[in-house]
This record gives C-alpha cells, structure tokens and sequence, in this order.
C-alpha cells in the first residue's frame, strides 16, 4: 500500500472546540496472536481535527499487513502519518511489542513525540503518567 493510500485511512472530523486543549487517547494493537499482540498507545492534542476511532482500527489493521519489522519502525510510521493528517498540536505514539530475539528481553518499547512549533501546555501534559 502506498503511503498517501495508508494516511487516506486515517478519517477524521472536525474537533467540537479547536480553542480548547484536551488530550484524546487511542489504544489498540497490531494483529497476532494474544501473546505476540503489539500494542499501540496514541495520545494527542487535537488542533482543528480529531481522529475517528473507527477509521483508526482500521488503519492498525492495514499496518498489521505492512513489513513492519520493528517497534521503532511501526512508531515512526504511526507518528508520521497521524501528525501529516491531523496536525496535532501535539502527539506522541507508544509501541509494546513482544521482544522475540532473546528469550530474557520480554517487551521491545519505543515512545516518539512531535508538537507543534511554539505550542506548550506543561500543566495538560504533566498530568501524564511517567513513563
């Protein structure tokens, strides 16, 4: 699939009150079995658009498909394409995926953030777990 075909699935609508700042958070997985699932953690505050939840499981289903090799790769892919569509204020992407390499590495994690030049919130966002 090429990459304007993989955004096009990200739908979105327009956001109830773009004068306001408020965290969405999405969560969800990449297909596979329920011991190899990768799973997704999407947070981001909205600018003009929101994201449908619908269109966003689809969108994960369509990376499920994708030669996606590592967490790191799917993050940044996921990032990219959701800060190119919606144009967050700010957005940050969390993958968790079963580490098969070795069998003492459990989970492989990646956190990728982006915001908007000139855009901060430091009371919304410290009410963020820590990582």
């Amino acid at each position: 699939m090429d990459l304007q075909s993989r955004r096009a699935l990200l739908k979105n609508k327009a956001n109830p009150d773009p004068r306001l700042d408020y965290l969405v958070f999405l969560e969800g997985h990449l297909a596979g079995t329920e011991v190899m699932r990768t799973s997704i953690l999407l947070r981001y505050v909205p600018g003009k658009m929101i994201l449908d939840t619908h269109a966003f499981g689809v969108y994960l289903d369509t990376l499920s498909g994708l030669n996606l090799e590592t967490p790191e790769d799917i993050a940044v892919t996921l990032l990219s394409d959701i800060t190119n569509e919606l144009l967050p204020r700010w957005a940050q992407v969390e993958v968790h995926a079963p580490d098969v390499h070795h069998a003492a590495v459990d989970v492989h994690g990646v956190v990728l953030e982006e915001r908007q030049p000139n855009w901060d919130n430091p009371a919304l966002l410290g009410r963020l777990k820590p990582l």
